[in-house]
């Protein structure tokens, strides 16, 4: 990931305000609010750039590795983001305890998927603790609810931030408009990934809304900080 890119260091900065276990949801929201705008602006600016000079903002591919418990929530939560923001990714490898995770995208928008995760899981992972299953319910049952509530609000609000920041972009210097623009960049990276997996089929993304966890998880989804796959004989794309 891009290490030395000020927008991205100042990005992160407001993202760690909101992993802060001592900061209030109310503060959290405030550094949403920031960050996303933030995060989607530096991601449309760099596709116009490139748009002009492709040498900016090159196609590339990244492996991520899951670890740890909920690791099907794990992947869910990258799946979400990675079609969110422009990426592909697919499961290729799996054993005790890890799996990999294969990323297409252009480079920026692959930082973008890496900082935001990053983050994210801390975010999801600290609000589902602090939930309280209700009588009667098992503590996984409530917990699974509450991650599939804060995953698919967190898609809806990265859909939401990202379609503004294109409607509100300036055309590029021909007159292309930056949602041609992104278009393109979508066919490119889907171009790739067909061609280094062709045999991948799509992964429903499905999330667990059983139990009283859901309408937390989406709360906490609401006020969190954006910095506004099975595998077997057939791989599957983790989005769709």
């Amino acid at each position: 990931m891009t290490k030395t890119n000020p927008q991205l260091s100042k990005i992160r900065a407001l993202l760690a305000k909101a992993e802060d276990p001592a900061t209030t949801p109310q503060e959290a929201e405030v550094y949403f609010n920031k960050a996303a705008e933030l995060m989607a602006k530096y991601g449309i600016e760099q596709a116009m750039l490139a748009d002009a000079d492709p040498e900016l903002d090159r196609p590339g591919d990244r492996m991520i590795v899951i670890q740890g418990n909920y690791a099907s929530d794990r992947i869910y939560l990258l799946g979400y983001i990675t079609d969110a923001l422009n990426c592909h990714g697919v499961t290729v490898a799996k054993s005790r305890g890890r799996t990999e995770v294969h990323l297409f995208g252009y480079e920026s928008d692959l930082d973008r998927v890496e900082l935001l995760f990053t983050s994210l899981l801390l975010q999801m992972f600290n609000g589902m603790r602090h939930g309280r299953p209700a009588y009667g319910e098992s503590t996984v049952t409530y917990r699974k609810s509450w991650i599939a509530g804060f995953i698919l609000t967190i898609y809806k609000r990265l859909q939401e931030i990202e379609a503004r920041a294109r409607q509100e972009a300036p055309a590029t210097a021909s007159g292309r408009s930056a949602e041609l623009v992104v278009a393109d960049r979508k066919t490119m990276v889907m171009a790739r990934f067909n061609a280094a997996y062709p045999d991948a089929r799509s992964n429903g993304r499905t999330a667990n809304r059983r139990g009283t966890g859901f309408r937390s998880g989406e709360e906490a989804a609401r006020r969190a900080d954006l910095g506004q796959t099975r595998v077997g004989q057939q791989r599957k794309s983790i989005t769709s």
